[in-house]
């Protein structure tokens, strides 16, 4: 494991928060991404459902990627993974577990984040040498999904993506979540030019995750 890798699973776990963008433009996302920024938000994750995304992770990496780390989501495929970290992607995420992108990752020791649903996907991945398992969807597996998988699986470092808002956050990190994703629930600001909610949810969001830690 390189440095690298190291302090990018590093910033993510102080944090405990993964920011999932959906813009309509490189200016809107690099505007969302400085309100994350802003708010405490260790990474921020552009997904491929994002028309040209793999030309706004160009650009955030060039503008904003010494404030925040910058991850490629929904990716389905090494080959779109390798074309992603070429971009300027520090971390990378799927739905599901793909082997051949965790190859890629671990090749270049870049971290790799699977989605799983059951504790089987779960192992599954962790055999793959995925960093931090995406539990998805997050708002039909709950809370207690991630409690019943730390039982047997201490070890699993899971981040639930899907249904995390500022109501419910500090319920997944008791649950035992290393971090979590949050969408539209931290985001939605950006839609109407209200970057500053952005800014503010954030550190709400960073704040609950600090206290349900103990810290």
């Amino acid at each position: 494991m390189s440095i690298a890798k190291l302090e990018v699973l590093g910033k993510i776990a102080a944090s405990g928060l993964v920011a999932v963008i959906r813009a309509d433009s490189p200016e809107q996302a690099e505007r969302i991404a400085e309100a994350c920024a802003l708010g405490g938000v260790a990474a921020i994750e552009i997904t491929y459902t994002v028309p040209g995304a793999t030309r706004v992770i160009e650009h955030l990496a060039k503008k904003v990627s010494s404030q925040i780390l910058l991850g490629a989501g929904t990716v389905l495929d090494s080959e779109t993974a390798r074309i992603a970290i070429l971009a300027g992607a520090h971390f990378v995420v799927s739905p599901a577990l793909n082997p051949e992108t965790a190859r890629l990752c671990n090749r270049y020791q870049v971290p790799y984040m699977p989605g799983a649903g059951t504790i089987g996907e779960v192992i599954a991945a962790m055999e793959c040498g995925a960093d931090i398992v995406k539990v998805f969807p997050g708002e039909i597996l709950g809370p207690a999904f991630v409690k019943a998988v730390k039982g047997p699986l201490p070890q699993a470092q899971l981040m639930p993506t899907g249904g995390v808002s500022i109501e419910n956050v500090a319920e997944w990190m008791k649950a035992g979540a290393f971090a979590v994703g949050a969408g539209g629930n931290l985001t939605a600001g950006g839609k109407t030019g209200d970057f500053k909610s952005i800014t503010h949810l954030a550190r709400q969001f960073v704040e609950k995750i600090k206290e349900a830690r103990g810290r």
